[in-house]
């Protein structure tokens, strides 16, 4: 990749049914405000403010849509039948919990939605995409077809974008997405190093309870490199540590995060942290030049209780236009006496950190997804970047065209109860309606065909 890159986030809009389901087993936050009352209007606007303050940071920000919810075509496969406020109604008396995944707006959370790597890294040079297949959470399982589609619809030209499909949806190939993967480089044109981190390998025998909840295999990683044309001196393959498993980091980015030249993580972040971190610090600088800053947090700066519960390592580390590198933090790392200390020494020390900015994604952290959660992160050439569907990036007339259509379309409040209202669904279906006109995306959704 010759010239200028930059990297630009794919930020998820929290969709019109944003609520507190508790779905996903394993996620402490999600458990924690099940049932709850959600409030997807003040989710949306949450999620849009983050987007509007990174973009007026000088970022390249873009949106990427929500699923259509509910799911009414996966209830039909299921074997309810009727209209469709019949088929709500039979499936919120057989199982409220099945109702509640089909409306679930999981999608929100984009660090999910595939994995990405730069053309600078592939050997015949374009930029890859895999789906990820989220087989082990049912309700985001649902997700792969239509995100496939978006991102088709959103990197349309193949001769530059190459779209892969999920992998197989067994629990062998079981991905997660870029929640798993981050890469290192000197900047976003060069070559750089993927590091790929996984929870289990399906080769072993199942060694105790942090199997279960490890939703990436090292299987599953290995195939997406081999898919994005990576060379294995591109690739790191890491494992998780199963203490920061069981404490609720069910994905990767929950302790530890990357960009460029620089990659933060708890001392409990991988199994064999020594014989990961040589080989990270090896393969960088072969391919790379700058001085590479691997910053270990210790239990005695901020206990893995606290990184998980805050959020710590799910911050955005973005790198400014005007040089240096920001954290961008969700508020509850603020309120943490601790983890705030811990970020204010941090960005006194001699490392490129030197700001941080806090911002309020509360609805999305009680439901167990921090700043970092809520992007995709795709590198992207000049070149590249020009024939990316362009109405998808925001700027000040979109920012503002989105937040009108939030207010038109939200509700202010989401009991558990409110799922079997079919009204609900009749109004997600004009939201995303909307959504597509606003973004000139076409018809996308099931229920525009």
């Amino acid at each position: 990749m010759a010239g200028t890159a930059y990297e630009v986030n794919f930020d998820g809009i929290v969709g019109p049914t944003h609520n507190y389901a508790g779905l996903s087993w394993g996620n402490l936050a999600s458990q924690k405000h099940r049932h709850s009352v959600s409030n997807p209007k003040e989710a949306a606007l949450q999620g849009l403010a983050k987007m509007k303050y990174l973009a007026d940071l000088g970022l390249k920000q873009a949106v990427l849509p929500p699923q259509e919810r509910p799911d009414l075509a996966t209830l039909r496969r299921l074997g309810f039948t009727g209209n469709d406020a019949d088929v709500l109604r039979q499936a919120h008396q057989h199982d409220p919990r099945l109702l509640a995944a089909v409306y679930s707006a999981s999608s929100m959370w984009a660090a999910n939605a595939a994995t990405v790597s730069p053309s600078s890294d592939a050997t015949n040079r374009r930029v890859h995409f895999t789906p990820a297949n989220l087989v082990t959470q049912f309700h985001r399982s649902l997700e792969p077809p239509l995100t496939a589609a978006i991102l088709r619809t959103i990197f349309p030209d193949e001769s530059v974008f190459a779209h892969h499909e999920p992998l197989p949806a067994g629990t062998w190939y079981a991905d997660e997405g870029a929640a798993n993967h981050t890469r290192l480089c000197d900047d976003y044109a060069g070559p750089g190093v993927q590091i790929f981190a996984y929870g289990r390998n399906v080769s072993e025998p199942a060694a105790g309870p942090e199997n279960f909840p490890a939703r990436q295999t090292r299987e599953a990683s290995a195939s997406v490199a081999r898919l994005h044309r990576l060379e294995p001196d591109a690739t790191v393959f890491v494992r998780q540590h199963p203490e920061a498993i069981d404490a609720g980091a069910f994905h990767n980015d929950v302790v530890a995060v990357g960009n460029q030249n620089v990659m933060l993580y708890h001392a409990q972040a991988y199994a064999d942290s020594a014989a990961a971190l040589d080989e990270i610090r090896r393969k960088f600088s072969a391919r790379c030049a700058k001085p590479l800053f691997l910053i270990e947090v210790t239990p005695d700066q901020v206990l893995l209780r606290d990184a998980v519960e805050t959020y710590l390592f799910n911050s955005q580390l973005v790198s400014l236009p005007d040089g240096g590198m920001s954290l961008i933090a969700p508020l509850e790392c603020l309120q943490r006496p601790a983890v705030e200390q811990f970020i204010r020494k941090l960005i006194e020390s001699d490392n490129p950190i030197q700001s941080v900015h806090y911002l309020d994604v509360r609805q999305s952290m009680r439901n167990g997804g921090g700043p970092a959660c809520l992007r995709l992160r795709v590198v992207l050439s000049e070149r590249e970047l020009s024939l990316v569907h362009a109405d998808v990036f925001l700027n000040d007339a979109l920012y503002g065209k989105l937040v009108e259509w939030v207010n038109r379309h939200y509700r202010d409040s989401l009991q558990p109860q409110d799922l079997a209202d079919p009204n609900l669904a009749k109004e997600a279906r004009a939201a995303l309606d909307g959504l597509t006109a606003i973004l000139r995306l076409g018809s996308v959704y099931c229920f525009q065909k």
